[in-house]
């Protein structure tokens, strides 16, 4: 038997019309090229947002086309989040920190018609323009001439556009992975999954967005839709603060003390960053109720000494381009709250719980699940509405591509080494692909980063296997001391550091000190790199 409710799509037209029609004086602030801040209302993003849907539709961007973002942070990008799958269009955000082969790539891959872009980003298209068939016009976001953006948004219809019925199942927006083996993989998002991402990042025990969060937004928009935050955020009608470019501490420093935020979310590298910072300036950030932390490890001090110093928690999280991107959320539950601070805070720095609406699980080897024991580490695979079901191989007709090396019996195989503990919650130790391994033994990369974070002279660590004649791998560390230690840090005092916090068979062979960790795309410890660079190292004798 049926049950009898109304079949009601959910679509993200849904969330954008309550939006406007519920908060129309919330603000929208954006920190603009030149520092000065750009402010307008959800009343604004309404009307330009419909305006913008005409101007697609003058373009000749019909139902299904892939429309193409360079872009910044910014409301103008925020308008093209919104009024392209509004339209019945797919929002496809190009990566500007990939190289020139892989932005043509994904381009073409998707068959982009359309490209919007920021004035600053041209130069990246520039060397490509001859080998981008697809791409039929370029929209320069903040330029002259026919093809400026604000040009052509002057020139639409005021009237509000006619949204078309758009099924949930139909496609809202694309990303691509960002290409570590291989080509880049395209994971094609619909709107039902958009739609209950959103409604997951509201609930209480995940980022718990509300009308009442000024939420500082410092996650580039062109990686896993944010984090889903740009559309979590407007569907309840939060104030939104945009960064901008590139964000440095003392940027966020500014603006969470002067927008008074309430809300942030970025990878480790740049809270790392804003409390090294605070170290030696004095900031007010005490209106920040949680701090969201994902995308690669952060070590357990900064969770420990942001709440101890500035009582701001830290809530690290996790997820992947194909999980859309949350499916993990650290909260405290409630049978948590009365352990020993030590214990307390070896809790608060793992990786949660699965958030409502993803199922997950650990296995080993053999596919079978690993005890919950905070011990027993296994693949974390992962299973729900919001998880992709394969890559995008043919845009035009939507066609997945299921690879027998991402999918097993329904679940996603994420190339995440995990554990589980008593409480459920997860905890990340590695990637598969950067476990060193040791004798037959895995030692885990992150484990080692995170103990030789947690030394004061320290500002980066990464940590990537070699290889020994006799072990197979040993662990090689790479550290970035603090600058004002440069000259007086040694490998040994580091070694001594670490002798209490592992395994004597897991302490690094070596230590060579660099002037940073290169870093990904997306902000993350960049192994690949670091691999290559030091594929041929030779370690010291002795072990």
């Amino acid at each position: 038997m049926h049950g009898l409710m109304m079949n009601y799509q959910l679509t993200l037209t849904s969330l954008f019309e309550r939006a406007g029609r519920l908060f129309p004086t919330k603000e929208i602030a954006t920190k603009m090229p030149d520092g000065a801040m750009h402010r307008y209302t959800y009343a604004d993003l309404y009307a330009r947002t419909h305006r913008l849907a005409h101007v697609l539709k003058k373009l000749g961007v019909a139902r299904g086309d892939r429309v193409g973002t360079l872009c910044w942070n910014s409301y103008r990008h925020l308008e093209l989040y919104w009024a392209t799958p509004c339209s019945g269009a797919v929002l496809h955000t190009l990566n500007l920190r990939l190289t020139s082969d892989q932005l043509a790539y994904i381009i073409n891959h998707a068959g982009d018609r359309v490209i919007f872009v920021d004035s600053s980003l041209l130069p990246l298209l520039d060397p490509i323009r001859d080998r981008i068939p697809c791409v039929e016009r370029i929209v320069v976001l903040d330029g002259d001439g026919p093809e400026d953006y604000e040009a052509l948004v002057a020139a639409a219809p005021a009237a509000k556009y006619p949204w078309p019925e758009l099924d949930e199942n139909e496609a809202s927006a694309t990303c691509y992975t960002s290409g570590t083996t291989g080509n880049p993989k395209g994971v094609l998002y619909s709107h039902r999954a958009m739609y209950l991402h959103s409604m997951a990042l509201a609930s209480v025990d995940s980022f718990a967005i509300s009308e009442r969060d000024t939420l500082l937004m410092v996650i580039p928009m062109f990686h896993a839709n944010a984090w889903g935050l740009p559309h979590a955020a407007v569907m309840n009608g939060a104030r939104i603060v945009f960064g901008g470019r590139q964000i440095q501490p003392r940027d966020l420093a500014e603006l969470i003390q002067g927008e008074g935020a309430t809300l942030t979310a970025g990878v480790p590298t740049l809270w790392m960053g804003l409390y090294a910072l605070l170290e030696q300036e004095k900031y007010d950030i005490s209106s920040l109720r949680t701090i969201v932390a994902a995308g690669s490890a952060l070590p357990r001090q900064f969770v420990v000494d942001f709440e101890r110093k500035h009582g701001v928690r830290i809530s690290l999280a996790w997820g992947m381009t194909e999980t859309t991107p949350i499916a993990t959320f650290m909260q405290s539950r409630s049978d948590c709250e009365g352990l020993p601070e030590d214990e307390y805070f070896d809790v608060r720095s793992r990786h949660g719980l699965p958030v409502p609406g993803v199922d997950l699980r650990v296995v080993d080897g053999e596919g079978r699940e690993v005890a919950n024991d905070g011990i027993a580490m296994g693949e974390l695979q992962v299973r729900g509405p919001w998880v992709t079901s394969g890559y995008l191989s043919d845009p035009d007709n939507a066609v997945g591509s299921r690879k027998a090396a991402s999918f097993a019996d329904g679940w996603f195989r994420t190339g995440d080494v995990a554990t589980i503990d008593r409480f459920g919650y997860i905890q990340i130790m590695d990637r598969t692909k950067d476990l060193v391994k040791s004798g037959g033994e895995w030692i885990s990369s992150v484990d080692l980063e995170n103990a030789l974070m947690g030394h004061p002279k320290v500002a980066e660590a990464a940590v990537i296997a070699v290889n020994h004649p006799k072990w197979m791998e040993r662990p090689l560390a790479l550290v970035a001391p603090l600058e004002r230690f440069r000259d007086s840090i040694t490998k040994d005092e580091l070694i001594e550091f670490l002798s209490d916090k592992v395994a004597k068979w897991q302490l690094p062979d070596d230590v060579v000190f660099v002037d940073a960790v290169p870093k990904t795309s997306v902000g993350k410890f960049n192994k690949r790199a670091l691999r290559e660079k030091f594929r041929d190292y030779v370690l010291p004798a002795g072990r």
